[in-house]
């Protein structure tokens, strides 16, 4: 009773010194602290259920469940088009060992061995059906006929050579002469039309054979999906373009699956075909919740940002500095909601495909990998609210923009290198061949990959090129490794330093945290007590003793 009536009677006293300003001050500072706090700190202030943070972690457990679905599909997909090349290869072209040379799969030397592949590609072509073991056959257009087998040549339209003589006369116009044939009877060509093959080498650019053929995925049966249904259209090139003795042979498959017009399948498969799209559909919904609550996060952080800028006018006449404006400017809500949107689009599409109304595996994959790489990336948000587990995100956050400074100087050193090695190695190692490749190499010497393969690649019939070499590598190996590399981690090492020290002496404070700092912690009241009070635990959140302030317990 005692308590009661001195707690009486500070509220009385207490109550007479507050003005409308006070209040409105008190308002602004418990909705700023509220803002800043923890799911779990929220919870034992006001008792709020931390609805955002669950909806992520489902959000991450279903995501994750549905990239791995679909991944399993799409490692079929990749699979059934990567082994039916390799099939084709080995019955199209002959002498293939299996592994491609270079980027060609097989060169000729001799006319001999070009007139022999070409006949070969017709005479396997025409007994597909015997040969085959996979379950491919020949395309029908619309009305049941066979689509035909297709022969062109490109050559020079008027040209003669005479190396001897250092003499060459050539009009570099150039012609295609094509000749089409029913697939059964295509080896039967060489016969009938010997004047076609008669080639003039000293004239002749490429040689392009293409045709179609069907086949049905049938290894989608064992994990419950419906077989799709394949055309492949195969170009088979005998490349003469640069006339140098060597005939490069390619083999181009451009697949494209789609619904099988006729079939009927006993089993699981559709059934397990209808779960899927309604565990699509749900994945949708919950993107779409965790979008609503980021974006309505956001709008209150804008409208807070607003009283707190009006506040700090009014009673400092000053703005709010751009440090504590960025605080209220979650990023993470913004990545939150790109993965949402990243994770719908992709769902759609992963809809689409399983309706077998859309094929596009590899840019659902994208969206789905993107998205998901995004959604573990948000988990971070929540362990940065413990002090033990935000080193990571306070020194990346620090040292983020004295790398990237870093970087465009480093940039500009690293394009130079890859141009200079470019024009001058290019036509001597074939890791300097394209721009693409030159980058990659150097990155890969960056990090003390693959150095001595490199130096040894290097043919040393030029001598002046060989030295130009040696000095190139060794200059750009010391440079980088030993200096930018070391520069590079003496930045990072520097910000953790620092935020290591802010941590163990405190932060800096800003305008907002010392406008934070006047107000004490949210108190949670079970009963009119001095001693300390125990919450009740939620789900979500994991429970600490704290004290009981009685001035807070009269602003609250």
């Amino acid at each position: 009773m005692e308590l009661l009536v001195r707690y009486l009677e500070r509220s009385n006293s207490f109550s007479s010194a507050l003005t409308p300003e006070v209040i409105r001050e008190e308002r602004l500072r418990d909705d700023l602290k509220y803002y800043f706090m923890s799911p779990c700190e929220k919870y034992r202030a006001r008792r709020h259920i931390p609805w955002k943070m669950g909806v992520q972690i489902l959000k991450i457990v279903m995501i994750t469940t549905q990239l791995v679905l679909f991944g399993l599909n799409n490692q079929l997909v990749v699979s059934y088009k990567e082994e039916n090349t390799m099939a084709l290869k080995n019955l199209f072209i002959k002498g293939y060992s299996g592994v491609d040379e270079d980027d060609f799969s097989i060169a000729v030397y001799t006319q001999r061995d070009v007139y022999d592949s070409l006949f070969y590609v017709l005479d396997q072509y025409s007994q597909l059906g015997e040969l085959s073991v996979g379950a491919i056959s020949y395309a029908e257009d619309e009305d049941g006929l066979l689509l035909p087998l297709t022969v062109c040549k490109e050559y020079y339209k008027r040209g003669s050579l005479k190396p001897s003589d250092e003499a060459y006369d050539i009009d570099a116009q150039l012609e295609t002469l094509c000749m089409e044939h029913d697939p059964r009877t295509a080896n039967q060509w060489r016969k009938q039309n010997s004047s076609f093959f008669d080639l003039d080498f000293y004239r002749l650019v490429n040689i392009k054979v293409t045709f179609n053929l069907k086949g049905i995925n049938l290894q989608t049966v064992r994990s419950r999906e419906l077989p799709d249904c394949y055309s492949f259209y195969v170009m088979i090139t005998f490349d003469n373009e640069s006339h140098s003795g060597k005939v490069k042979l390619y083999l181009d498959i451009d697949a494209e699956s789609s619904a099988c017009r006729d079939w009927k399948i006993s089993g699981t498969a559709q059934k397990n075909t209808h779960y899927l799209l309604v565990f699509d559909g749900f994945v949708i919904l919950v993107c779409i919740i965790s979008t609503t609550l980021c974006t309505r996060s956001i709008i209150l952080a804008v409208r807070l940002l607003q009283r707190f800028s009006q506040f700090f006018q009014e009673h400092f006449d000053r703005k709010v500095c751009e440090d504590d404006q960025k605080e209220f400017l979650n990023g993470w809500y913004v990545l939150v909601i790109v993965s949402d949107v990243l994770t719908i689009i992709g769902s759609i599409l992963k809809m689409e495909i399983q309706a077998k109304s859309l094929t596009s595996y590899d840019v659902c994959s994208i969206f789905l990998g993107t998205s998901t790489l995004l959604v573990w990336v948000g988990v971070i948000r929540y362990l940065g609210y413990f002090q033990k587990y935000n080193v990571l995100i306070l020194t990346m956050k620090a040292a983020f923009p004295k790398v990237l400074r870093f970087c465009c100087c480093a940039g500009m050193i690293y394009l130079g290198y890859t141009f200079c090695g470019w024009i001058v190695l290019g036509p001597y190692h074939e890791k300097f061949e394209g721009l693409s490749r030159v980058a990659e190499c150097l990155f890969s010497l960056l990090n003390g990959d693959d150095m001595f393969t490199t130096f040894a690649q290097l043919k040393d019939k030029n001598i002046l090129v060989w030295l130009f070499s040696r000095a190139y590598l060794y200059s750009f190996i010391s440079l980088f490794i030993y200096m930018v590399l070391s520069l590079f981690i003496a930045l990072i090492t520097d910000s953790y330093e620092t935020i290591k020290k802010y941590q163990s002496d405190g932060f800096p404070l800003t305008d907002l945290q010392k406008f934070l700092r006047e107000h004490k912690d949210f108190p949670v009241v079970d009963d009119f007590s001095e001693k300390d009070v125990e919450p009740k635990c939620s789900t979500f959140c994991c429970c600490k003793r704290f004290p009981v302030n009685d001035d807070i317990i009269l602003i609250s």
